[in-house]
């Protein structure tokens, strides 16, 4: 039996935080169904393993435990695999950094595809993003990471916030080149810093399996496929 249950779409979006993490640390999870998640959402909030509105939700077997949200689901998998730093104002720092990771993906959807990207608005946002990778950037300048060496709060041995800033811009950039040279141009330490965390051999091999499973796809849905259009007419 897998450690775990995991309900999220067939994509490398918000979820792959949570598959980049249990990864990481060596556990195993089951992946359950679009049609088995749509089920789930339709059911009455009393009557779900956890009240929610979207995915991912977790079910933890060894806890008997189920959550949902993505940054509650990084931020408990960190501790009970010991993946959170000592200290408790790096363990708040850590909680930043996965919650402005989930605003990035907020951001970059048009707050879940509300809106679609057309060129004028595109333009107008790549001031800001690239304002959020100076923030990463910053970050990890402040705890003494640099372009060869280090994680971004200063930790002896990567935690999840090193292993959702990798997954969060790596994912991102394989999928659209451009915002990976956007990174590499802006933020040089957070992109050396996701190289190296992307070679360790766990989270290289999420990366080839996420790329045979969901090919291009990042997102997913017309806002996917806006994004593409503006970037390719950048």
């Amino acid at each position: 039996m897998a450690d775990y249950d995991l309900y999220y779409w067939p994509v490398p979006f918000r979820g792959q935080f949570i598959r980049a993490i249990l990864t990481f640390a060596g556990k195993t999870w089951r992946e359950q169904d679009a049609d088995t998640i749509g089920q789930l959402l339709e059911t009455a909030p009393k009557e779900q393993p956890i009240p929610f509105m979207g995915p991912p939700v977790l079910i933890d077997h060894g806890h008997d435990f189920v959550l949902a949200q993505m940054p509650a689901i990084a931020l408990y998998l960190g501790e009970t695999l010991d993946l959170l730093p000592a200290t408790p104002q790096a363990r708040a720092l850590t909680a930043k950094v996965v919650n402005d990771a989930n605003d990035v993906l907020d951001e970059m959807t048009r707050d879940g595809g509300s809106q679609m990207w057309d060129a004028a608005s595109w333009q107008a946002f790549l001031p800001r993003l690239q304002r959020w990778m100076t923030i990463w950037d910053a970050t990890g300048a402040s705890h003494g990471l640099t372009a060869t060496d280090g994680f971004l709060l200063g930790t002896h041995e990567p935690g999840v916030a090193d292993i959702v800033t990798a997954t969060l811009w790596a994912t991102m950039g394989d999928r659209f080149p451009d915002l990976a040279a956007l990174l590499r141009q802006t933020a040089p330490s957070i992109a050396a810093l996701t190289r190296r965390m992307q070679a360790y051999p766990t989270l290289a091999r999420l990366s080839r399996e996420s790329r045979e499973t969901y090919g291009d796809a990042w997102c997913g849905g017309q806002i996917e496929a806006s994004l593409r259009q503006v970037l390719q007419q950048a």
